[in-house]
C-alpha cells in the first residue's frame, strides 16, 4: 500500500494544499527525539522537491537544535477527512532566522504572524503515502488563536526575552542557534 516518489507530484501538492495540520519530527544523534503537531497558514511548498514552514514562538525549540546537528526532517500529513492518507516527506532541514539574508524573501510566503521565530527549509529527498486506513475521521472547525495573541501581547522585545529565557537550549541541551 506504501508508494515512494522521489519529488512532490501534482496530487500531492494539492493534498498538502487542503490539510490544516502537520507533524515535524526531528532528531539529533542521541537524546530526546522530538515530533511537534502544526497548523496555522505555515507551510508553503517552494518547488517539487523544497518545502518551507514558518515557526512560531514556542515554549521549546527542539528542532532547531536537531536541525542545526544534522539536519534530519520528517515532516507528515495525514488526512482526517473522507479519503484517508498519510504522507511523509523526508530529507535534510536548514533553519532560516531572522538574521539571515533569506529572511524577508521567505517571510513574504506567509501570513504576517507575531512571534515568527525561524523558517525551516526541508529538501525533500523521499515522498512516501500510505493507506491511512487506521486513521480515525476528525472535522476541522477552526485554527486556534490562542499563541498568535499571546504574542501580541508582547512587544518584541519580550518575545525575544522569552526567547532567551526558553528557546536557546533544547531538552538535551544543546545550542538551537537562536541567537
Amino acid at each position: 500500500m506504501a508508494e515512494q516518489f522521489s519529488q512532490l507530484e501534482e496530487t500531492h501538492k494539492q493534498f498538502i494544499a487542503q490539510q490544516h495540520m502537520y507533524f515535524v519530527a526531528t532528531a539529533g544523534a542521541q537524546g530526546m527525539v522530538n515530533l511537534s503537531p502544526k497548523g496555522m497558514d505555515s507551510l508553503r511548498v517552494l518547488d517539487s522537491n523544497t518545502v518551507a514552514w514558518l515557526n512560531l514562538t514556542g515554549s521549546g525549540n527542539e528542532s532547531a537544535a536537531h536541525v542545526l546537528e544534522n539536519g534530519r526532517m520528517t515532516i507528515m500529513f495525514c488526512s482526517f477527512g473522507r479519503q484517508p492518507l498519510i504522507m511523509r516527506l523526508y530529507g535534510l532541514a536548514r533553519v532560516v532566522h531572522p538574521r539571515d539574508q533569506q529572511w524577508q524573501e521567505l517571510l513574504s510566503l506567509f501570513p504576517a504572524m507575531p512571534g515568527s521565530r525561524q523558517i525551516f527549509v526541508l529538501d525533500v529527498a523521499l515522498v512516501q503515502t500510505s493507506c491511512g486506513y487506521a486513521v480515525p475521521h476528525y472535522e476541522f472547525q477552526s485554527d486556534r488563536h490562542t499563541l498568535v495573541n499571546w504574542a501580541q501581547k508582547h512587544n518584541p522585545q519580550g518575545i525575544e526575552d522569552y526567547w532567551q529565557e526558553k528557546n536557546t537550549r533544547s531538552l538535551d541541551g544543546h545550542d538551537t542557534g537562536i541567537f
